[in-house]
């Protein structure tokens, strides 16, 4: 087939008009199919490098010549002839990525994970790696990966989390117009601890708003009509922060916990180990933190297991909790807001006997659970494999 062939072939489908794919099974089968075309793309540049034409015309390397020609930023060329490169050492990638069963990102992450030290483990594991991301979600299949680096290749994992949290920063300075101007870089389980007192203040006043807002309206007000928008509210949050902050003894209790780990026996015997956000961990990233560490046993699939009462109206106490922990973010397979955001859901209805036990909830957003009210949603992603004790 030659180009030319191609390109008609796109024509006839523009011509078409996009509106007239815009039905779910067009998008998915376009998604495919630009999957596929990436694909060749990237091992038809990477036989353009190994055929060296661009020297021929003073090109100092293949992705300058593809960057000038092509109208693509310099960084864009180069990764693009540096997976080219790369792909020819992970066959079973690359057939995936031509089929159209795994996309672009997958066949970046799968690259950057064949290092030197790791060589030998992916030749080994690259079929395992490409199955799990040809079957898990993108984020769940990174976590998996994450896994993988963190055995593959110890010693990297450590330097990599060492890296990472020695480009922690924080930039905050005045303007010449009296605004304040920053920019926040933390490492993962710090980035953990302040988001996670940041939101919870952003929904005392996102609840303050709403009761307002509803006083003001006499009835149910629409975000819009709220008197702060998101962005400020939680710049009123970070102000509060640093009020308390200043109004506390340097020598007062501490709360707890300020986040959570997910650790188990793997841990132990090897390096399995993560943040409550699904943020892979090595676990020499968690040293600084031991000293004031609390350990908390969660255990799922106790037949029954109930904390409070099988007919209480809502989920609390470690039955809440065990949920929070084995889910982690709304079940719905559309839907990936953190467990904090999330309302327990009992999966057969409460008002039709439902119990309320870990068996028979879930995490639902407000959106989700309300949608599934009003049309019988019943939709729901599998939790994520818990790794045991957080």
């Amino acid at each position: 087939m030659e180009l030319d062939d191609f390109g008609e072939a796109l024509d006839a489908l523009v011509s078409a008009g996009a509106q007239n794919f815009g039905d779910c099974a067009s998008i998915e089968s376009l998604h495919r199919e630009l999957s596929r075309f990436e694909a060749f793309v990237t091992e038809a540049t990477a036989a353009f490098e190994a055929s060296e034409e661009w020297a021929a015309e003073g090109a100092k390397t293949a992705a300058a010549w593809i960057a000038t020609r092509c109208h693509l930023p310099r960084a864009v060329a180069r990764r693009r002839v540096r997976l080219g490169r790369t792909l020819r050492q992970l066959p079973c990638c690359t057939e995936a990525w031509r089929e159209g069963q795994i996309g672009t990102e997958h066949a970046r992450a799968l690259a950057s994970a064949r290092r030197h030290r790791t060589e030998h483990s992916m030749a080994r594991d690259e079929p395992m790696l490409v199955a799990q991301a040809c079957e898990l979600g993108f984020e769940d299949f990174e976590r998996v990966l994450d896994y993988w680096k963190q055995l593959a290749d110890p010693e990297g994992a450590d330097d990599a989390d060492e890296a990472r949290r020695a480009r922690r920063n924080v930039y905050l300075e005045s303007s010449y117009s009296g605004l304040w101007l920053g920019q926040m870089t933390l490492d993962p389980v710090s980035g953990s601890i302040v988001s996670a007192e940041l939101n919870r203040l952003e929904r005392q006043l996102f609840d303050a708003d709403c009761a307002e807002a509803a006083e003001r309206l006499g009835r149910r007000p629409r975000i819009d009509e709220l008197t702060r928008t998101s962005g400020q509210r939680r710049a009123d949050a970070l102000v509060e922060m640093a009020t308390r902050s200043a109004a506390a003894p340097a020598d007062g209790i501490r709360p707890a916990p300020l986040f959570s780990v997910f650790v188990g026996y793997e841990t132990i015997k090897g390096r399995i180990c993560e943040l409550e956000n699904g943020t892979v961990l090595s676990p020499s990233a968690l040293v600084p933190w031991m000293d004031s560490a609390y350990f908390e046993r969660a255990i799922f699939s106790l037949g029954g297991r109930v904390d409070v009462s099988v007919r209480a109206r809502l989920f609390s106490g470690g039955t809440r909790r065990a949920i929070e922990l084995r889910d982690r973010i709304c079940t719905h397979p559309y839907c990936y807001e953190p467990a904090e955001n999330c309302q327990g859901d009992h999966i057969e209805p409460y008002a039709q006997g439902g119990a309320t036990t870990q068996e028979n909830g879930r995490l639902l957003c407000g959106f989700h659970n309300r949608l599934r009210n009003q049309r019988g949603d019943r939709r729901e992603r599998p939790p994520p494999s818990p790794v045991a004790a957080a």
